[in-house]
């Protein structure tokens, strides 16, 4: 699997849960720096950012993805639909939480979220 990561550096362990939840290995984490430019257009900026993980059209169609997004929420929206556009489906997703009693602040992975299945869900409910 690989990791497209738009956030903060991942380390070990929270790669070793990554392939526990998966029951995959992580063969590669891309690391894409997430700074947007508050003064030009997000929405370029979006394209160019997944863009530069520097995946090939079949790659993303056909690789196995697993996406830790940004926390800026509009930022996170448009690589999101960027990522749809290129791949066809949402794709699954990291969440992280903090580390309870951590001396520094520390975060763990706790769910690998598999955001087309949340989709096709919701469609039940329509």
């Amino acid at each position: 699997m690989i990791i497209v990561n738009f956030s903060h550096p991942l380390i070990p362990v929270q790669l070793e849960r990554i392939e526990e939840l998966s029951g995959q290995k992580v063969e590669r984490v891309i690391e894409v720096n997430a700074q947007f430019d508050y003064e030009g257009s997000f929405v370029e900026q979006a394209c160019a950012l997944v863009s530069s993980a520097d995946l090939s059209p079949e790659q993303w169609q056909t690789e196995t993805l697993v996406i830790n997004l940004p926390g800026l929420h509009i930022i996170t929206a448009l690589i999101l639909a960027e990522i749809h556009g290129r791949i066809g489906y949402f794709p699954a997703v990291l969440r992280l939480r903090p580390v309870s009693n951590s001396v520094s602040p520390q975060f763990e992975v706790a769910e690998i979220i598999n955001l087309q299945a949340v989709r096709d869900a919701a469609r039940t409910r329509r």
